[in-house]
């Protein structure tokens, strides 16, 4: 087989895809890391907020508890023994 050696203008040809194709991924990486950081956040101030009004209903709740004077406990009868 009789092959040319390549030529300075298709070495650089091949780099220059080769730079490219390396550059798209690095964007799209970039990107899918991005979306995945925004989204990270996202869940975090959900998962904040939500703890936020779960700690207020919950003072709110014993405040509420704290209001209600308590029922005095029955007291059972006493049984006797006839013996």
């Amino acid at each position: 087989m009789n092959e040319t050696p390549p030529t300075p203008r298709k070495i650089e040809a091949a780099k220059r895809t080769a730079d490219t194709a390396f550059k798209a991924w690095e964007t799209r990486t970039q990107l899918v890391k991005n979306e995945m950081a925004a989204a990270s956040a996202a869940n975090d101030a959900k998962t904040l907020r939500l703890r936020a009004l779960r700690l207020e209903k919950e003072r709110l709740d014993a405040e509420a508890a704290e209001a209600v004077p308590a029922k005095p406990a029955k007291k059972k009868p006493i049984r006797r023994v006839v013996a």
